[in-house]
């Protein structure tokens, strides 16, 4: 796997994974025409086809480790789906139409729970019996522990994702998920993202703590 994908790559994965599933070719395009959409919105400054190339790279680098790899790439291709600013709801949302789509390819139940699970996992990020689950958990907060001008970027993005609100609403809500993470034992759930992310991760988030409150 390249360092970096194109966005005709990750095309060619999900239309392999569907039609692997699936041999109606014309829902495999609309299938993926619908994912590009979603994550092509100009709103998505973060949360676009950049961050399924992201965590897709990764997931290829553990392949290996991780015990339903189909499923797992089902899950990040839909785990984000929706996702609207404000919205209590996008977890969920975004799992209900991962359910709806692989049912539609007739994927099999216990897989489709498993998928369904692992999106919803995403919304608090807690360590869970499922190793898959930790896994896609790891993978989506790896940029937590880049390089830190790769997560000034990151932070930049998120910042004009939540422009509706003005920096005093932005900065306490970012200041309180960013000790949430802090106060946690480890912030990744798998020993090998611990020990490639976890300090670098650390570093960077009080580093951005700190900024945070400079601003205020």
């Amino acid at each position: 796997m390249k360092a970096m994908m194109t966005i005709n790559e990750l095309k060619n994965i999900w239309l392999n994974l569907v039609s692997y599933n699936h041999s109606n070719l014309v829902f495999c395009q609309e299938s993926w025409s619908e994912i590009e959409t979603a994550y092509g919105q100009l709103s998505r400054y973060y949360h676009n086809l950049s961050h399924l190339i992201h965590l897709l790279n990764l997931a290829f680098q553990y392949q290996n480790n991780i015990q339903d790899f189909d499923t797992l790439l089902f899950s990040i291709f839909y785990h984000d789906i929706v996702y609207q600013i404000p919205g209590e709801n996008n977890e969920l949302k975004s799992a209900d139409i991962a359910k709806k789509r692989l049912l539609m390819i007739n994927y099999p139940t216990q897989k489709i729970k498993k998928c369904f699970s692992q999106i919803i996992a995403t919304k608090n990020h807690s360590a869970k019996k499922e190793l898959d689950i930790n896994w896609l958990l790891d993978l989506d907060l790896a940029i937590l522990g880049t390089q830190r001008n790769q997560y000034i970027e990151y932070t930049k993005k998120i910042r004009q994702e939540y422009a509706i609100y003005p920096d005093k609403i932005y900065n306490q809500g970012r200041s309180k998920i960013l000790n949430t993470f802090l106060q946690q034992k480890t912030l990744y759930k798998t020993q090998l993202c611990q020990e490639r992310f976890e300090q670098t991760a650390r570093n960077n988030l009080i580093w951005e703590l700190e900024l945070l409150s400079i601003i205020e």
